[in-house]
């Protein structure tokens, strides 16, 4: 069994998103990828099982490091209108300060890899739409499917995201505060 370094599993997964996105998922491979991050072939194999593991895996950890930076400072105890301005803040925080995983997510949520992962994994983003779900409760949010009111008032922000690195959008604080009070007025009743 080979030694695992964590720096040099760092330095794949690194060179893997930003290859990714120069290059597409199609035209991916693992000696390129190894090639990019300065190792060799072979020593990819020992943090992954191929090629598909790999994605998958590198899709899991950003989905899960997003939730975690969109969840941070959420306090249950707040009225659900401040906590849903936190989550929104957050997600235009994540975007613009993880490029490369953001742009790496977009390409795997439309590739065939996703179906796949939603077979085996329950990747729908559980925190958000229970936060959704609680909103339902307390009556805040229209009586409509939690998916709904989750696509009408983030998914949104994932075009915006892809103006913002084109550089056709620049954040300011005005139109963040416009984006977050336009998703708010689309879910709340």
């Amino acid at each position: 069994m080979r030694y695992k370094d964590d720096d040099k599993k760092e330095s794949i997964i690194k060179a893997a998103i930003q290859l990714i996105n120069k290059v597409g998922l199609a035209e991916i491979s693992m000696s390129k990828i190894a090639k990019e991050a300065g190792v060799a072939a072979g020593t990819i194999y020992t943090y992954f099982d191929n090629k598909d593991d790999m994605l998958k895996k590198l899709f899991l950890e950003a989905k899960k490091d997003m939730q975690e930076k969109v969840s941070y400072g959420v306090n249950i105890s707040c009225p659900v209108e401040a906590e849903f301005k936190i989550l929104l803040s957050n997600y235009i925080n994540f975007f613009i300060n993880n490029k490369d995983n953001f742009l790496f997510m977009e390409q795997f949520t439309n590739s065939p890899y996703i179906l796949e992962l939603h077979k085996e994994f329950d990747i729908t983003g559980r925190p958000l739409l229970e936060f959704m779900e609680n909103g339902k409760k307390q009556g805040v949010f229209k009586e409509v499917d939690s998916d709904l009111l989750f696509i009408y008032s983030f998914s949104p922000l994932i075009q915006i995201a892809k103006k913002y690195f084109n550089g056709e959008f620049e954040f300011t604080q005005q139109n963040v505060e416009e984006i977050i009070g336009m998703s708010w007025a689309s879910i709340k009743k």
